[in-house]
């Protein structure tokens, strides 16, 4: 490789995908970390065990969720570095406020786990998934507006950002349910159907604009 074609310092895709992997694997981790676990008292037996596993359901309902959404994002994430073969900085830029969410996730999982209906608790959840959805979308408009994606399609890649806007939207939506019924929760298992439809419909309205 000559030197010429050596990216500008600090524009790695190599570094910033090993980085951004390392981030999502510790999140997901931590996602269990906060699990509790039992006292000595509620292991004395099966009944006592099985009773505080009862009471941790919303927990576990919490960690499956949100270790399933940070999944399907960090997979988006690998798809399109895959096909990105030069940075830009904004495009490192908005990597920051991504990857603050990714690492602050735990904390509304944890919380809401304490009261999965909670509406307050739902409202933090489901905002950090929004603004977290809403930077993927970014990133992934600059990754097609600056030809960053070098022999990929970079109208697919705005596709996929349609879709993440549809699905921050979702989020969005979801925190104005919360308030309304405890089981605002339910929406978030049908952000897949978001994706599909709404960024359909995004894509056809955006090509019709154009």
């Amino acid at each position: 490789m000559t030197g010429s074609a050596r990216p500008e310092p600090g524009l790695s895709p190599e570094r910033l995908v090993f980085f951004t992997d390392a981030l999502f694997a510790i999140a997901m981790t931590l996602l269990a970390v906060e699990l509790e676990r039992p006292d000595a008292e509620e292991l004395t037996s099966a009944r006592a065990l099985g009773h505080f596993l009862l009471e941790q359901r919303g927990s576990y309902l919490a960690f499956a969720l949100a270790f399933v959404l940070l999944w399907s994002v960090w997979r988006r994430h690998h798809k399109l570095m895959d096909q990105v073969v030069v940075l830009s900085k904004p495009f490192v830029g908005w990597h920051a406020p991504f990857l603050l969410l990714v690492a602050f996730l735990p904390f509304p999982t944890a919380v809401m786990g304490l009261s999965i209906t909670n509406p307050l608790a739902q409202t933090l959840f489901a905002g950090t998934m929004a603004a977290m959805v809403l930077c993927e979308a970014v990133i992934k408009e600059i990754a097609a507006g600056s030809g960053l994606v070098g022999d990929a399609d970079p109208a697919r890649t705005r596709r996929h950002a349609n879709g993440s806007w549809a699905v921050g939207a979702w989020f969005l939506l979801s925190v104005g349910v919360a308030w309304l019924t405890p089981y605002a929760f339910l929406m978030w298992f049908l952000a897949p159907l978001a994706a599909s439809y709404g960024g359909a419909l995004l894509t056809r309205l955006r090509g019709a604009g154009q």
